[in-house]
């Protein structure tokens, strides 16, 4: 017994760099049960490295690192969208535009304008290849990275991208808990994202590029606690340059800007010119890619996420079921179309209405305000729950991290031939996360903690 005492977290970190072992170079992801299992033990390992270094910050930041760097030479094996990203980055390389030529067209055509053509074609399937691509500018950066340093071998190409994750995921540890220090929280918070395996099988293992929006995002709101919201305006234009998601956020920054100013005309100046710094820097990081078809191109392919796609929704399947009773038919056309509808007035409603003076609740607004969009979405991917958990951490809410222990329940869809989506599944990881989120808003008592807040 003293034993595994005093040698505990050399035995934990042992085992978790065991079973991330073999989830990166074994595991395929139609074996669901060695998932399920792989991926709760992982879960409980991390729990109680959590709670047996609390105040090991080295040790916790060096395991993050190295449970990571078992990935690096190792294909993603939950996730096929990488092939796109090293098309992409080898288009640009070539000299191509890679959002104004489809994948499949070349094939189609027997025209292999990149090395490794059909491999990657193959990859990324049928449905991504006969799509334009919807990744914007530093993201398509981050490819061409990639193929810069490995235009000839796919492996080459996934360690570069991996390596540039990794990378940001420790600029994230690090303006995270300079973050964390301002607002007078545990700057352990941060292993709640750090030394989550779903975030370190979810990006660094399956190559989704979160992390590099993360980092840039987290960066940004550090800049704006310091009061400097120029430069948060230019970081979190290249947040948006990674993935579109910040751009929700936008409406929240109205209630910062002018209730932090004596004036409330310098209050709406400095706002203006926090949108106007955004929106230049997005529009000078796609024009090297500037082109006639490009805006409806990149529309149409982002359109597509509303109007066709379905996967791990919540309320959205309950308005299917509903609209199969009263149509007949699926009517995603027509909800696809609302749900984001009603997204902007729930932003724009806690943008006015709510009072988001403060850091933590600026940032509480935006974990509620996109997580409102995640519900009623069509298309919920596991990789899309990292920003609130992220979010989470500089606020009093855990039900993110709840979310990203229960995701996994909906990848049991790929463990049927062929692909099909298990709705008793599905409602099973809903009803656990709106049960917590239940639970933490209306049921917990402000001195009663839960388990998880215990850690910090």
């Amino acid at each position: 017994m003293d034993f595994f005492k005093k040698y505990s977290n050399q035995l934990i970190v042992f085992f978790c760099l065991l079973f991330y072992f073999y989830f990166a170079y074994f595991l395929e992801r139609t074996e669901f049960s060695k998932l399920l299992f792989l991926w709760f033990s992982l879960f409980t390992l991390a729990y109680f490295l959590w709670k047996n270094n609390a105040s090991d910050f080295k040790l916790l930041v060096s395991a993050s690192v190295l449970f990571r760097l078992v990935f690096l030479f190792s294909i993603p094996n939950l996730s096929q969208d990488f092939y796109r990203f090293i098309w992409d980055g080898r288009m640009i390389f070539e000299g191509f535009n890679p959002y104004l030529s489809l994948p499949e067209t070349f094939i189609e055509q027997l025209k292999y304008p990149v090395n490794q053509a059909v491999d990657l074609y193959n990859g990324m399937g049928k449905m991504n290849g006969s799509h334009y691509t919807n990744y914007p500018p530093i993201n398509q950066l981050c490819f061409l990275i990639a193929a810069l340093f490995s235009n000839k071998s796919i492996l080459g190409s996934v360690i570069v991208m991996r390596i540039l994750i990794i990378s940001a995921d420790i600029g994230i540890i690090y303006f995270g808990k300079k973050l964390l220090e301002n607002l007078n929280l545990s700057v352990h918070n941060i292993f709640l994202y750090a030394l989550n395996p779903f975030i370190i099988i979810e990006m660094t293992g399956n190559l989704h590029f979160e992390p590099v929006m993360l980092f840039f995002l987290v960066w940004s709101l550090y800049k704006l606690q310091q009061k400097k919201w120029l430069w948060a305006a230019i970081l979190l234009a290249c947040s948006v340059s990674v993935k579109l998601i910040p751009l929700l956020f936008l409406p929240l920054f109205f209630q910062w800007f002018i209730n932090k100013e004596a004036s409330l005309f310098n209050g709406f100046k400095k706002l203006i010119g926090f949108y106007i710094i955004i929106f230049s820097t997005i529009l000078f990081l796609f024009l090297p890619f500037y082109s006639s078809e490009l805006i409806a191109n990149y529309s149409n392919s982002v359109g597509l996420w509303f109007r066709n796609f379905e996967f791990n929704a919540s309320f959205y399947y309950i308005a299917r079921e509903i609209g199969y009773l009263f149509r007949g038919y699926n009517e995603i056309a027509i909800i696809g179309k609302i749900a984001p509808i009603l997204t902007i007035l729930f932003l724009l409603g806690i943008a006015f209405f709510r009072k988001n003076k403060s850091m933590k609740k600026l940032i509480t607004a935006m974990l509620f305000g996109l997580s409102f969009y995640y519900f009623t979405t069509t298309t919920m991917h596991p990789w899309y729950i990292t920003t609130l958990l992220i979010l989470s951490i500089f606020t009093k809410y855990r039900f993110p991290l709840i979310w990203s222990m229960v995701i996994i329940l909906s990848y049991q869809a790929y463990a049927n031939t062929p692909w099909k989506e298990n709705l008793w599944f599905v409602g099973i990881e809903y009803t656990i996360v709106y049960g917590f989120l239940i639970w933490e808003l209306f049921i917990k008592k402000p001195t009663q903690k839960s388990e998880w807040e215990k850690l910090l």
